[in-house]
């Protein structure tokens, strides 16, 4: 073993599963009151579903075996018969890169919870995941990131995930939304409702999980995992402070919190195909990109289309994981990365990899689409997809769960209900206060 990328994935791969939590965090703190414990639920139990399914079948459907390009075997049920001890090119045991994709496994279901939310039963929610991650998410690792897999085979370039997580997660997150249908009060901006600092806490895990998301894929201690690291942060630094510019002066000539953190979503998303592969310039114009494409998606061909994805998902991670998927195709350069077979157009490599990832992009929009909406048709057949109106209205906290989130103080008008820290334990802060009224 070598130590050094031990430890560094060691750390990769706990940075990835911190970001399940984080994005608890960011969905829940989207939703109105009424549904921020099955938002939040909904995402972090698939900390565990997943990491079940990845040990039983997931890893062997993965990158064990191989039929037709499309698919491994299910051969090693709870990974028996794999030897965990044998080492990879970059000297890391078998075991730990099974770990370090198991996270990958993880976050990309619950992206896609913050498309339906407020609506979906949470049964048909937990079956419809473990269907997805069979039928669709392994097949999708075994093709773009096992060698003997037909998007390997050709060529396609994806460093961490654009294809295989963020293009699957969005398009399932349109298709699930398709079959749903609208929320009973679609259109509604319940910005009263949002809890801002929870949106802000889960954007701030997210971009520090994010580190062992595009570093991490590197698999070692290397020039490609700094240079991950660089365009990761340059991406998305760029794209946040796009997206605050567009709502100044483009939206309500304000600058918002919300819109600052789903900019720099955008431009995690954006990069993560391209992380180890693009120069600092290469890594700006994705997160430019990738949030002009976002922001024109979601303030005005999400309207038009009429599709109610809640929070998003497909607005962001499903077309700015196209734009970097895509855009790979024109930045990628050998000069920093020689592994890769050629350059990208912009840097003297002519069309052949930017074909190769519109073929990838778009072959893997159709494969998605299709698969979920015929997981989606066959469970309709045995278990409601949708609360009833009553329940919607209710808030699914109390309708799925039987319990209610208590996470900000109720402000009333009534002095004799409401009491701030300093009123009612005005004694502890004598000093603060006296101080202050000095001054």
């Amino acid at each position: 073993m070598n130590l050094a990328n031990v430890s560094f994935m060691i750390l990769s791969t706990i940075l990835v599963l911190f970001m399940t939590p984080g994005l608890a965090f960011f969905y829940g703190g989207l939703v109105s009151k009424r549904n921020v414990v099955n938002t939040m639920l909904s995402v972090y139990v698939l900390t565990g579903v997943a990491i079940l399914l990845w040990v039983i079948v997931g890893y062997s459907m993965s990158f064990e075996g191989n039929i037709a390009g499309f698919v491994g075997n299910i051969k090693h049920l709870f990974m028996a018969g794999v030897n965990m001890t044998k080492l990879t090119s970059t000297q890391i045991p078998t075991g730990l890169y099974a770990i370090f994709q198991m996270m990958f496994a993880v976050i990309t279901p619950a992206l896609f919870v913050g498309a339906v939310v407020g609506r979906i039963r949470f049964r048909f929610l937990l079956v419809f995941v473990c269907l997805w991650s069979i039928l669709i998410y392994y097949p999708m690792v075994h093709m773009v990131w096992s060698p003997n897999g037909i998007l390997a085979k050709i060529g396609t370039v994806d460093f961490a995930g654009g294809t295989v997580v963020h293009i699957n997660a969005g398009i399932t997150a349109f298709v699930l939304s398709a079959f749903l249908g609208k929320r009973i009060h679609y259109g509604d901006k319940p910005h009263t409702h949002y809890n801002l600092p929870w949106v802000l806490l889960g954007t701030a895990i997210l971009w520090i999980g994010w580190y062992g998301f595009n570093a991490g894929s590197a698999l070692g201690v290397n020039n490609v995992a700094v240079q991950a690291t660089i365009t990761t942060t340059v991406a998305t630094a760029t794209a946040m402070v796009a997206w605050m510019f567009l709502d100044m002066f483009t939206k309500n000539g304000k600058p918002t919190l919300v819109g600052v953190c789903t900019g720099t979503l955008c431009g995690l998303v954006g990069i993560t195909p391209a992380a180890g592969y693009v120069t600092i310039v290469g890594a700006f114009f994705i997160g430019l990109a990738g949030t002009l494409a976002s922001y024109f998606f979601v303030n005005v061909l999400k309207d038009w289309i009429g599709v109610d994805d809640a929070l998003d998902a497909f607005g962001c991670h499903g077309v700015s994981g196209i734009v970097g998927s895509i855009l790979t195709g024109l930045f990628a350069t050998k000069s920093v990365n020689p592994s890769l077979s050629g350059n990208g157009l912009f840097y003297g490599g002519g069309w052949h990899m930017f074909l190769i990832q519109l073929t990838a992009t778009l072959g893997t929009i159709i494969f998605v689409a299709i698969m979920g909406s015929i997981i989606i048709k066959v469970m309709q057949l045995f278990m409601p997809m949708r609360v009833d109106r009553r329940e919607e209205e209710l808030g699914l906290d109390m309708g799925e769960h039987g319990e209610e989130a208590d996470y900000a103080v109720e402000f009333s008008d009534d002095m004799d209900r409401y009491r701030s820290d300093m009123n009612q334990y005005s004694a502890e802060f004598q000093g603060q206060t006296g101080k202050l009224g000095k001054k």
